[in-house]
């Protein structure tokens, strides 16, 4: 880390607890006003991200001095508007303590405008402090008084679930510090393509083999460019993640407080998110669900606010960001998004009609509020999409992305199919029996309906189902238990939502029919793949308040109930949460690729060992390469390679002594407008994937030396 990368890198963190003072909503009551303002800093702090890297790309000043000079001006102004919000708020709590003082006081006894007390009279005692001087000076106690409070007032349960939580996320954050990026996608695309954009300044499209580091969205990624160029590595890049997995939990808990839900079920909720192995293990990663995730929760717990009252221009404003910065992330995300768009616009309209008489004028406000969601949306994620429709005359990129992921088939029974498929790995256990006859059944199921479950148009790649999903790994791990308690959850508040949210019922109908439709339309939209879960993440996020509710009520319902089966429900509902707690402790532990304990920990593995987890085989064979070929002095180096093969490792290993990274240039392309580089305008060439491939490539004079995945070509003489 450069000297200079410590005290910026906590500019965002500084920016954020300042915008979370002048973002803090003015309307009262308002459920979780901490966490809305902070969540709100987090949507200010992270459209500022993606805007600057956009601005300064386009100005090719992708550089420390212009990201640190940006940051420093964006920190200086969060500061004057929590200085402004300060006194403000401080002139109101003085404005209404005057008033209550003077309500409060005595009428004057009539003797005399100058007569004074009679002799002997005792004076009246002082005043008591007025109710608003002690709102400002709990106020001023903040978050510790708070939680120390709420710690003081929680049951033994509360404080089990609460310190479980805590417990975890600690874990996470220290596996994140000590971890190395090890994840497979990002040795792939997502790191390389920071790297191409710190080596040429900008965000301009470069030629390369492995389209998915041009063509996917980059919207995590541009989060990784400030680390990047703050420090000058890759130390703290795990850090996006578990930040957003902070995040989730914060959206998720106040999202089951809108809904009716009290503390237990705010923390039930966070319980069931955070110990499932999907989330426990991203939150170390550099990978992009966690982050898709917190901004669709983001746009949830935003919209829903909507349901109750008229939307001012702060909210709008809130709703087009995340909805952009969800798109500009993971567009599978924006399956979530549209649904509670929908049901933000029907709730604003309808207050339109019902509460206000000139109903016409707010109808026109609400369709204008929501074009301006739109508007910023586009805003965010309009640059890229430009980029790419120039690139490929498409938004959604080249025909081998469009047809790759999406489903090209969607006749009923293939839908059925796709979506059963889907919960078949969703939902995967480690009791093989059941993983087997629950394929059987689908397969032959499909065979009834006439598809076929192997079919390319609803099957990604060339994989087949069914693949065990139970493992804790970060790209396939399950979730039945968490999944199995919103699926009740979204069930019962559909059909009964008085029982568990009997002040909220409609709101939670509504919201559970957003995340069932949310669900439905990923699985007609997405093809099954092995890696499917974490595709889902977004929509367990939304789903899991559901569970918390429902779990909140059923214990309610227990401990007020004698005999029955209300009390064995509860018992077998602790014990699910007791396998809950399980599950997350055991993937922080042993999950993979990073771990605390056992092979591959993350206190007794070495950086390169731990980079090359996945892949241990090809650690000496990279170093054996990018040895021999920078004993040569090599500076620009042609890189041979196909889409699925890892680039990153390259832009470390090939930096000379001083740090400084090399010129690696695509001797393939597969974007028709960008023309690979010749082989002979390079030093040397290095090779991953196919040796047929790097000899197809290497001049006829140069020397070849290959082994089983990597190989490298020098020039006569070299």
């Amino acid at each position: 880390m450069s000297a200079v990368g410590y005290p910026l890198v906590l500019v965002p963190v500084a920016a954020v607890g300042l915008l979370a003072i002048a973002l803090r909503p003015l309307t009262r009551p308002t459920v979780g006003r901490r966490r809305l303002a902070l969540l709100r800093a987090a949507l200010v702090t992270g459209a500022f991200a993606v805007l600057t890297v956009e601005a300064l790309g386009a100005a090719r000043l992708l550089t420390l001095p212009a990201f640190a000079v940006a940051w420093l001006l964006f920190l200086s102004g969060a500061a004057v508007a929590a200085g402004r919000r300060r006194r403000r708020d401080a002139a109101r709590a003085l404005v209404r303590a005057d008033a209550v003082e003077v309500l409060a006081a005595p009428e004057p006894a009539l003797v005399g405008a100058n007569a004074g007390p009679a002799a002997g009279t005792p004076l009246p005692p002082p005043p008591a402090p007025p109710a608003a001087a002690g709102r400002v000076a709990s106020r001023r106690a903040g978050w510790s008084a708070t939680l120390a409070q709420a710690w003081r007032t929680a049951g033994r349960g509360e404080r089990l679930l609460a310190g479980t939580v805590g417990g975890l996320l600690l874990v996470e954050l220290l596996i994140a510090l000590l971890a190395e990026p090890n994840n497979f996608d990002s040795q792939t695309y997502h790191l390389p393509k920071v790297e191409q954009w710190v080596a040429q300044g900008s965000l301009e499209f470069w030629p390369t083999a492995i389209h998915r580091q041009v063509t996917i969205p980059p919207g995590a990624e541009y989060l990784l460019l400030h680390l990047r160029l703050f420090t000058g590595g890759d130390a703290l890049h795990n850090l996006v993640q578990w930040a957003a997995g902070v995040g989730v939990l914060l959206a998720a808990t106040r999202i089951t407080a809108q809904l009716g839900g009290g503390r237990r079920a705010q923390l039930l909720t966070a319980f069931v998110l955070a110990t499932t192995p999907m989330v426990a293990l991203q939150a170390t990663s550099t990978q992009t669900d966690l982050v898709c995730a917190a901004w669709v929760a983001c746009v949830a717990t935003v919209a829903l606010d909507g349901l109750h009252r008229r939307a001012d221009v702060g909210a709008i404003l809130t709703l087009g960001a995340a909805t952009g910065l969800t798109a500009l992330t993971k567009t599978s995300g924006l399956a979530a998004v549209g649904p509670l768009l929908l049901l933000w616009g029907l709730a604003q309209l309808r207050l339109a009609r019902t509460a206000y008489s000139r109903s016409r004028r707010q109808v026109r406000r609400t369709v204008a509020g929501s074009a301006l969601i739109l508007l910023v949306a586009v805003v965010v994620v309009g640059p890229f999409l430009a980029r790419v429709t120039a690139e490929f005359g498409h938004p959604l990129g080249p025909p081998r992305l469009r047809e790759s992921i999406p489903m090209e088939r969607h006749d009923p029974p293939s839908l059925v199919v796709n979506a059963l498929r889907i919960a078949h790995t969703a939902f995967d256990t480690p009791l093989a029996p059941l993983r087997r006859a629950g394929a059987e059944a689908i397969i032959g199921g499909a065979g009834l309906l006439g598809v076929d479950p192997q079919d390319r148009a609803t099957t990604f790649g060339q994989e087949r189902f069914p693949v065990p999903s139970w493992y804790p790994d970060e790209d396939r791990v399950a979730f039945p238990l968490a999944g199995a308690l919103a699926a009740i959850g979204a069930a019962v508040a559909l059909t009964r939502p008085g029982r568990i949210s009997p002040t909220r019922a409609g709101p939670l109908r509504a919201y559970a029919v957003v995340v069932v439709a949310a669900v439905l339309l990923h699985t007609a939209m997405i093809k099954w793949q092995p890696w499917g879960n974490r595709l889902l993440l977004y929509a367990l996020t939304l789903a899991v308040p559901l569970a918390g509710l429902w779990l909140d009520a059923l214990f309610r319902r227990a401990a007020g109930g004698v005999g029955g089966r209300r009390p064995v429900a509860a018992g077998l509902a602790v014990t699910v949460l007791a396998t809950c707690a399980l599950a997350g402790v055991l993937a922080v532990s042993y999950g993979f690729p990073r771990r605390l304990v056992g092979a591959g920990s993350v206190f007794t593995t070495t950086e390169w060992d731990t980079r090359f987890l996945r892949r241990p085989q090809w650690t000496e064979e990279f170093r054996w390469a990018a040895d021999a070929v920078r004993a040569t002095g090599a500076r620009r180096i042609g890189l041979v390679q196909q889409n699925d093969n890892w680039e990153y490792p390259w832009w470390l290993l090939l930096r000379d002594a001083g740090g400084r990274p090399p010129e690696l240039v695509a001797l393939q392309s597969v974007l028709p407008e960008r023309p690979p580089a010749h082989p002979a305008s390079v030093d040397a060439i290095v090779c991953t994937g196919s040796r047929t491939a790097c000899t197809a490539l290497v001049p006829p004079d140069w020397r070849v030396q290959f082994r089983s995945y990597v190989g490298y070509a020098l020039p006569p003489g070299s």
